[in-house]
């Protein structure tokens, strides 16, 4: 009767120890502070797609008038036009993922600080190198995604714009056999031939290049051949002349001549026998390059690795951009005025990383073996943000200490 309290009293040292331990984890995967990282996370990834669709929108609507003027007035087809700008399209997500991951890093913590979320989460034991972890984990799902547009879907869609341009290239020459009729291949370019035989011989050609801003070319010939060569189709002209006229001194020089040639494939840049470009090339044939990829892309070894190597930094760089943004934003705390400040610190911080990079990419590019100097800048960046971080943990470094002012002594004979 009286055994019943004995089971309650051997009970609680159980219970009092799992309620401890649930206490004692909160910053556990399935803990409160988990709970936030995922939120933290998931506003990043929005704000990254908005961003990313804005720029990629402004970025390739001006490619793609560029594009429009010369395949459209070279008189090729709509669907041309818009084949070629889907495959300019990863190239073009490729440069904007890193700005667009800065700016949503950015656009996220101004937020969540206007909205004292930030203020609330490090109330509750958040430190900044705590803060920043779901920062970082959206940084390499982004650099991820990145490292796949970079070895993978942009090389793809080069090969095949080289493959387009040259059958474009193909069409433009097959446009130049249209008898009585002015043909404007590309901007200042204008060709015209009066017959063409049945044997293929083009008949009183005249062309005319006005490419070149000091001077003007006009060439005619009473006979010429179209013929394909590895390094592009040739205009064979036959018995003509050319005259140049120097627009700045008005002198005009004629020139006759029994056969000239005049390469065609300039009219179409990258359409050349399909020869694959350094961009174009797989990861793999950049970081392990052998003599037939060298002859192909016309590069030396130093610029093939630092190709393969630039890509890679990239990957790296946009993570370290991400949370360089973020953790700037952390230093000096909650402010009524708002983070004005520190968004252009950001901002500049993120302009130097980015010159910096630059300057390293050309040092790799000047440097026999240099290719290690890729990763300068992600290296760089990744210090400046542990600094940071370190210093957004010391608030008391950032706030105003104004030294104490003894009270004035009173005078004699006043009342106490």
């Amino acid at each position: 009767m009286f055994s019943s309290p004995r089971p309650s009293v051997n009970l609680r040292p159980a219970i009092a120890p799992r309620f401890k331990r649930r206490r004692a984890t909160p910053t556990g995967a399935g803990g409160h502070l988990g709970k936030f990282d995922k939120y933290l996370l998931s506003q990043l990834m929005v704000s990254f797609g908005f961003f990313t669709l804005i720029m990629v929108l402004v970025y390739w609507i001006n490619r793609a008038v560029i594009l429009f003027d010369r395949l459209i007035a070279a008189g090729n087809s709509g669907g041309i036009f818009l084949e070629m700008t889907a495959l300019i399209l990863p190239n073009v997500i490729r440069l904007v993922v890193p700005f667009s991951a800065f700016g949503a890093a950015i656009f996220v913590a101004n937020r969540l600080s206007s909205e004292s979320e930030l203020v609330v989460v490090q109330a509750t034991g958040y430190s900044p190198f705590r803060l920043v972890r779901p920062v970082l984990i959206y940084g390499v799902l982004v650099g991820l995604m990145l490292g796949v547009l970079a070895h993978v879907l942009a090389p793809a869609s080069v090969r095949a714009m080289n493959e387009r341009q040259a059958v474009i290239a193909q069409n433009v020459t097959a446009r130049l056999l249209t008898p009585g009729a002015f043909i404007h291949p590309v901007d200042g370019l204008t060709f015209y031939v009066r017959e063409v035989s049945p044997q293929g011989e083009l008949l009183d050609v005249f062309l005319s290049d006005s490419r070149a801003s000091a001077s003007r070319t006009n060439y005619s010939a009473r006979r010429a051949l179209l013929i394909a060569e590895a390094t592009g189709p040739k205009l064979v002209m036959l018995d003509g002349m050319a005259q140049t006229l120097e627009l700045a001194e008005q002198r005009l020089s004629v020139t006759t001549f029994k056969d000239f040639s005049f390469d065609l494939g300039e009219m179409m840049p990258g359409a050349r026998s399909g020869r694959r470009t350094v961009d174009a090339q797989p990861t793999a044939n950049l970081l392990w390059p052998d003599e037939a990829i060298m002859r192909e892309t016309r590069a030396d070894v130093n610029r093939l690795l630092e190709a393969g190597h630039e890509r890679i930094a990239q990957s790296l760089l946009t993570v370290v951009g991400a949370m360089l943004g973020f953790s700037v934003l952390l230093l000096g705390g909650f402010s009524r005025f708002g983070l004005w400040r520190q968004i252009i610190g950001a901002i500049l911080a993120f302009l130097v990383l980015k010159s910096i990079d630059n300057s390293m990419i050309d040092l790799a590019i000047r440097t026999p073996g240099g290719w290690p100097a890729t990763y300068g800048a992600p290296l760089i960046g990744a210090v400046a943000v542990c600094v940071v971080l370190w210093a957004a943990g010391r608030p008391h470094l950032f706030k105003r200490t104004g030294r104490a002012v003894p009270p004035a002594p009173k005078a004699d004979g006043a009342a106490s």
